[in-house]
C-alpha cells in the first residue's frame, strides 16, 4: 500500500483543523467541539496507517526517531481526544494538530531506516511501549502548561477577553495539568524500570537513562512540591517545561546521536 495518500491526507485534515481552531480563538468564538473531534479521529485513523507501514520493514521494525516521533504524536491526539469526551481538554489541539501533522510528514518521506529491529524481547517491546506510553502523556502536559503559562499571563496582565474566554477556569486547568503528571510520572517509572531491566548499559543508553531520571526527579519533586508546599502557578509551569526538556533530550537527543554516530561510520 502506498503510505504517501494516507498521510498526505492526514496532515491535510491537522491543518484544516489547526486552522478552525486557530481562527476560532483568535476571534473568540466557540469552537464546535464534534467538528474538531472528528477531524481528530479521522486524522489519527489515516496516520495509523501510515504508521504501520512505515515501522513494518523488509529488514525487520524501523524504530528510527522519526517514525517514533510520529507514533507519539498519534497516541498524544488520541488521548486527548478520548479525554475531551469528558473533560475541557480540546483546547489542546491547537498545539498538538501542526505538531502531528510534521510528525506525519517526517516518517512518511522517511526514507532511510537508521535502527532496525528485528527480535524484539519481551522486555524490549514492554520498555518501548512505556516509553512511549510516557512520553506522549508528559508531551500532553508540557501543551497543558504552555496553555496555563498564557491563560495565568493574560489574567495577570488584566487582559481576560478573547481567547482566553474559551478556557476553562485556571483551577480546572491547573488539575487537569497535575492529572497528566501523576499519570506520566508513574509511566516514566515503568519506562525506567523495564528499561534497566531490559537494555544494556552502552554509551548512549547510559545517557539516555541519566537524563530520563533526572526528569523523573524534575517530575517527581513537582508532584511533592504540589502535595506538601501547594506549588501552583508560574511555579508548576516552570517545572513541568525543565522536565519534558530534558525527556526531549534523553529520547531523541540519544537517537540523534546514534543515528550520527551510525552514519559516521
Amino acid at each position: 500500500m502506498n503510505i504517501i495518500l494516507p498521510s498526505l491526507i492526514a496532515v491535510l485534515l491537522y491543518a484544516a483543523g489547526s486552522v478552525y481552531q486557530g481562527r476560532a480563538l483568535v476571534q473568540g468564538h466557540t469552537i464546535c467541539k464534534p467538528l474538531i473531534q472528528g477531524i481528530a479521529l479521522s486524522a489519527s485513523i489515516l496516520q495509523m496507517l501510515s504508521i504501520y507501514f512505515v515501522l513494518h520493514t523488509q529488514q525487520g521494525i524501523d524504530l528510527s526517531y522519526v517514525n517514533v516521533g510520529s507514533l507519539i504524536s498519534w497516541l498524544i491526539i488520541n488521548v486527548v481526544l478520548l479525554s475531551s469526551l469528558r473533560k475541557p481538554v480540546e483546547n489542546l489541539f491547537v498545539i498538538l494538530f501542526p505538531i502531528a501533522a510534521t510528525t506525519v510528514l517526517l516518517s512518511a518521506f522517511h526514507l532511510s531506516p537508521t535502527d532496525i529491529k528485528t527480535n524484539l524481547s519481551a522486555g524490549m517491546i514492554l520498555h518501548v511501549l512505556f516509553s512511549v506510553l510516557a512520553y506522549s502523556i508528559l508531551t500532553i502536559a508540557f501543551c497543558q502548561a504552555l496553555l496555563l503559562a498564557y491563560q495565568d499571563y493574560r489574567l495577570k496582565h488584566r487582559h481576560p477577553t478573547g481567547m482566553i474566554r474559551l478556557f476553562p477556569p485556571l483551577q480546572t486547568m491547573e488539575s487537569l495539568l497535575f492529572e497528566f503528571l501523576w499519570a506520566g510520572l508513574l509511566l516514566l517509572s515503568c519506562s525506567l524500570l523495564s528499561g534497566f531491566i531490559a537494555l544494556d548499559n552502552n554509551f548512549v543508553q547510559s545517557h539516555k537513562a541519566s537524563l530520563s531520571i533526572i526528569a523523573w526527579l524534575v517530575f517527581a519533586i513537582l508532584l511533592w512540591g504540589r502535595h506538601a508546599l501547594g506549588w501552583r502557578g508560574i511555579t508548576a509551569i516552570r517545572w513541568t517545561i525543565c522536565g519534558f526538556t530534558l525527556l526531549v533530550l534523553a529520547y531523541f537527543g540519544s537517537k540523534l546521536l546514534l543515528d550520527l554516530i551510525k552514519q559516521a561510520g
